[in-house]
């Protein structure tokens, strides 16, 4: 049986508060799931400067920021904040009968400056 890969099943929607900031892992890949005001994104839970996982940072309002070494990222579109030249690596995601779902790839992952193999 080869790898998981499409839409995955991650969370109730219900269960993801505006504010909050989750880490998981889907088909292998580590997800964060951000909810801005009632918008929810998912993004590769991997700062793209070294790798550490954004899901162990701080979210204050839309301003997420990395626990490692304070890269700082609008959580709502992913763009970089400090440094403003970097970005975080979204994923697709969408909302079925009340559950957050996210298009994973099996095996993906985010190498530091952002480069995704």
């Amino acid at each position: 049986m080869g790898p998981i890969e499409g839409w995955q099943r991650a969370m109730p929607f219900d269960d993801l508060w505006i504010g909050d900031a989750v880490g998981l892992e889907l088909a292998g890949v580590p997800v964060l799931l951000v909810n801005i005001e009632d918008e929810v994104r998912a993004y590769v839970d991997s700062c793209p400067h070294q790798g550490s996982k954004l899901s162990e940072g701080e979210l204050a309002g839309r301003e997420l920021t990395c626990g490692t070494h304070r890269w700082e990222f609008d959580a709502l579109t992913g763009q970089g904040i400090n440094p403003a030249g970097s970005r975080l690596s979204r994923l697709p995601l969408r909302v079925q009968d009340g559950m957050i779902e996210v298009m994973v790839e099996a095996g993906r992952s985010v190498l530091r400056r952002g480069v995704e193999r």
